[in-house]
């Protein structure tokens, strides 16, 4: 049968199956792919005043960095890794976060030896984790990050947190928390283990089947499990900030105390752990409330020994971590819109001699910077208007051969219908008025409807 036949399993058209997306992953285009193009611009703009440099590492590493890097008992490394073998017989993995790639870069390209430090990286890229997909939750998301190496002042912490939230803030983002607890240095964290080990083992048969693992192999892993989340004896458990030695201490102190300067609200909770075992002291998290629960936008914290554990020499380091999707999500439960996908010329003509001279000042127009477009499929004159219409074209210029033999072009404001009959070569500068008054006069309305 011709035609399109739908099925469970597939879409037919002409008898031939359609091949479809993987699942858990997604196309990205239209108006989501707009406020995911705006927040990586927001983050590259904020990164740049910040001095963090970019950064691109592979997609796929050797699948040692992750398990070395992560911790052989993280839920990541156990059950949502991307594994498979190259044709070379090489163990490889599609990247499941960030930060390893840039801790691996950074001692295989010996930056350690740089003299400008500390050094200060972003990335804005894709990451793979097989897990359930729901909403703000894929197999394939994409995540900006933040990777300062280098330094131990707890001032490093402070910084990487208020970048974060200026992004967030910058974005229109309201009623963000900051969520702030640390695990001290390994001597803290390992009498803290001690305390949870001896506090939950009377208690492990009404756990779960991987937190009874998690137990001998990293007890704090049970405070972040998902499906022990509401179990009574968590509630009452010894918390990291009760262990802290006091150099531990102090850093954490100190750490408050700059964010109290920068004016970052933050909440101390000592249930913070994060899931993988290169974090100690400073861990944190950001969270916005969706449909009455609280989602998790983005989360880091400090993790000094990684560098050390992967090869080099031992590094002080701090990080962030935030899921665009997410944050893209949060978005669009604010009522956030990043509006039409509006251009600023539209260029119509009817004849093929006109059409040349449209290829022409088009491309004349887009390196002066107007975002423009044409006909392209030789629609008549009245389906063309229509076309800039669907386009939110903010002017138009119609191309007629007796206009351009007296060199000019007609030029019609598209919400006011008026038309004006410009020189060519005035016309960069006619445009250049009359979009800046047109952009003074939206920024005008957004303020009369502000103050209403």
């Amino acid at each position: 049968m011709k035609g399109l036949v739908l099925s469970r399993s597939a879409f037919l058209y002409g008898g031939r199956k359609m091949i479809t997306k993987p699942k858990g992953c997604y196309d990205l285009y239209g108006k989501e792919g707009r406020t995911f193009k705006q927040i990586d611009n927001i983050v590259s703009m904020l990164a740049e005043v910040y001095h963090y440099a970019y950064i691109r590492t592979p997609i796929f590493e050797a699948s040692e960095l992750f398990h070395r890097g992560m911790g052989e008992s993280s839920d990541v490394v156990k059950k949502e890794m991307y594994d498979f073998e190259d044709k070379g017989g090489r163990k490889l993995t599609l990247r499941p976060e960030g930060t390893a790639g840039v801790v691996r870069a950074y001692i295989e390209n010996k930056m350690y030896g740089n003299a400008t430090q500390p050094l200060k990286f972003y990335y804005s890229g894709t990451m793979y984790r097989y897990e359930r997909p729901q909403s703000g939750r894929d197999r394939e998301l994409t995540q900006f990050g933040l990777e300062l190496l280098g330094a131990t002042d707890p001032s490093a912490d402070a910084e990487i947190i208020s970048f974060a939230y200026q992004v967030y803030q910058i974005l229109g983002l309201k009623n963000v928390k900051v969520k702030l607890n640390s695990l001290g240095d390994n001597e803290s964290r390992t009498l803290y283990r001690e305390k949870l080990m001896a506090y939950l083992k009377p208690h492990m048969d009404g756990f779960c089947e991987d937190c009874k693992t998690r137990f001998s192999e990293n007890p704090l892993r049970i405070l972040d499990c998902k499906v022990d989340a509401k179990n009574p004896v968590l509630k009452d458990a010894p918390k990291t900030l009760d262990f802290l030695n006091d150099a531990s201490k102090e850093h954490f102190e100190q750490v408050c105390s700059y964010l109290d300067i920068l004016k970052i609200p933050y909440e101390i909770d000592g249930t913070i752990v994060r899931g993988l075992d290169y974090y100690n002291h400073t861990v944190f998290e950001f969270l916005i409330e969706i449909d009455g629960k609280e989602l998790a936008i983005g989360a880091g914290g400090r993790y000094n020994g990684l560098v050390s554990t992967l090869g080099g020499p031992e590094t002080a380091c701090v990080g962030f971590a935030s899921g665009i999707g997410r944050v893209a999500l949060a978005m669009e439960e604010n009522g956030m819109d990043m509006g039409e996908d509006a251009i600023d010329l539209y260029l119509l003509y009817v004849n093929e001699e006109e059409k040349k001279y449209a290829i022409y000042l088009a491309q004349e127009l887009r390196l002066a910077g107007y975002k423009t477009e044409m006909e392209y499929l030789g629609r008549s004159l009245k389906a063309q208007f229509r076309q800039a219409d669907r386009m939110h074209a903010k002017f138009l210029i119609l191309l007629n051969s007796e206009e351009l033999e007296n060199n000019e072009v007609k030029v019609k404001n598209n919400q006011t219908k008026e038309e004006e009959l410009v020189s060519l070569d005035a016309l960069i500068y006619y445009l250049d008025e009359k979009l800046e008054d047109e952009e003074e006069d939206c920024c005008s309305h957004h303020e009369e409807e502000e103050d209403v």
